[in-house]
């Protein structure tokens, strides 16, 4: 069965080498995610030649995501590495301090001290250990522990309800641009955005790098909430990033953010990964457990266009299993059918391919339509006609490399290797060919095939044509 939802996964030591990446693939992988929190450039190039050679060997297009690690904001280092805090005592975070102990820490984030106030609460190691603040003076925040805790070396800050203003580019961040453009990345996520400044900065970043990813903005601050439809439009993704969200608005209030995100984005023509804890108890056991299973399948009930791996694949026991767990709850929770809740979009068209999209979708859902061929130069078509619930599948046909990668996040859109064909009738003829080779449709089936004309120019796609398979060849 043809899975709608795609799987993100995060490579690490655990999923760097040949032969478990092969495996991976053969799961259901549809795009990588490189995490620029750790590795070298090196490390990074070595990967993705090695996922694009064996997408390449499988016959399928894998997707690249390279992560920036954005602002580090932690605390520093410990004298013996670990400390253990009891609730009611009185602990300090110094810029200043060098090495840490039971009394005090430093900060990597110096400017902390400048961010907090009296009576403010930090959350530290995702919230495991909370902090409330007696005082700040100079570069010591005074804090007494409220939830205390083993806390090791350079664990991540979070403030309740948000506020610390470190930007979302260093300058780490602007050197990683540099090598995302070079690697050719697919897309590329913005962790910590506030506004849509950040990530028309990261674009403009990226364009001056001469790349042309799609860019992800991580919804992970508590601003990013009240900014969230400028953050939208600036952006081509965004990644519900639940881990320094819930610690920042307080888990309770996720999943209802949740769906909010992934139907505004929707909504606004543009893509969404939801990302975080997904299974994260297969980092240890080849099953997950049945709350992980309501958990991505819900996502996927949701609209959300893929569904992310982190921990699970970087540094697990099983991660080719936890693909194909993660695959195989997709499919089942797309049995749902997804034109029962869709109310058919009324607002007015922007554009002559959004109402070709509307009008295939239309059709594909109500004429008993075994698939649809897009034919695609930027994939903008396929990824209108995805803003929209089908389960018809939707096969991007394009001689676009990078075009192909791109639609491997698009929920039920499938890349499709085109030559590109100048004489109309005979690219008809073909990308018919191609969807009866695939096994999508056969003889007597209808198909919707998405055209530009005047034929063989690149442009926008304004024809739609319904054919029955095998019947006659195009005129």
């Amino acid at each position: 069965m043809t899975r709608r939802t795609k799987i993100v996964a995060t490579l690490g030591p655990a999923s760097s080498d040949k032969k478990t990446l092969e495996r991976m693939i053969a799961a259901g992988l549809d795009v990588v995610r490189m995490n620029f929190s750790h590795g070298t450039a090196d490390e990074h190039r070595k990967r993705v030649a090695l996922v694009r050679a064996l997408a390449r060997k499988a016959g399928r297009a894998v997707g690249v995501l390279v992560d920036l690690q954005g602002p580090k904001i932690r605390i520093g280092r410990f004298k013996d590495n670990k400390i253990n805090l009891e609730a009611g005592a009185k602990f300090v975070l110094d810029a200043e301090c060098k090495l840490g102990d039971q009394r005090v820490v430093g900060l990597d984030y110096v400017d902390l001290p400048k961010d907090v106030r009296t009576g403010d609460t930090l959350l530290l190691d995702d919230g495991r250990i909370v902090l409330g603040v007696s005082s700040v003076k100079g570069s010591r925040i005074n804090t007494v522990v409220e939830l205390g805790g083993p806390l090791s070396n350079n664990k991540g800050i979070n403030r309740k309800g948000g506020g610390l203003t470190a930007p979302a580019l260093t300058d780490k961040d602007k050197q990683d641009i540099k090598i995302a453009a070079q690697l050719k990345a697919d897309f590329l996520g913005v962790s910590f955005p506030r506004s849509g400044e950040d990530m028309n900065w990261a674009r403009d970043l990226m364009r001056k790098a001469g790349g042309n990813s799609l860019l992800v903005a991580k919804i992970e601050r508590a601003e990013a909430i009240t900014a969230l439809d400028e953050i939208i439009d600036a952006s081509d993704v965004i990644m519900v990033a639940r881990g320094d969200l819930a610690v920042e608005v307080g888990d309770a209030v996720v999943p209802a953010l949740q769906k909010r995100m992934i139907r505004a984005a929707r909504e606004k023509n543009k893509l969404v990964i939801t990302a975080t804890q997904m299974m994260e108890s297969m980092i240890q056991n080849p099953i997950p457990t049945r709350a992980e299973v309501s958990d991505v399948a819900n996502a996927v009930l949701d609209g959300t266009d893929a569904v992310m791996l982190s921990g699970e694949t970087a540094a697990g026991k099983y991660p080719a299993e936890t693909v194909a767990a993660m695959a195989r709850v997709c499919v089942e929770a797309e049995k749902e059918d997804p034109t029962q809740n869709e109310r058919m979009r009324r607002e007015a068209l922007g554009e002559v391919e959004e109402a070709i999209a509307r009008g295939t979708v239309f059709t594909a859902n109500n004429l008993n339509i075994k698939a649809v061929a897009a034919m695609t130069q930027s994939g903008k078509t396929p990824l209108l006609m995805s803003r929209l619930s089908t389960a018809v599948p939707i096969y991007a046909l394009s001689s676009v490399v990078e075009t192909r990668r791109r639609v491997t996040l698009f929920r039920g859109v499938y890349p499709v290797r085109f030559k590109g064909e100048r004489n109309r009738e005979r690219a008809l003829n073909l990308a018919e060919a191609e969807l009866i080779k695939r096994g999508a449709v056969q003889s007597g089936d209808y198909i919707v095939i998405t055209i530009g004309e005047p034929f063989g120019k690149s442009g926008g796609t304004n024809t739609m044509k319904i054919v029955k398979v095998g019947e006659h060849r195009h005129a």
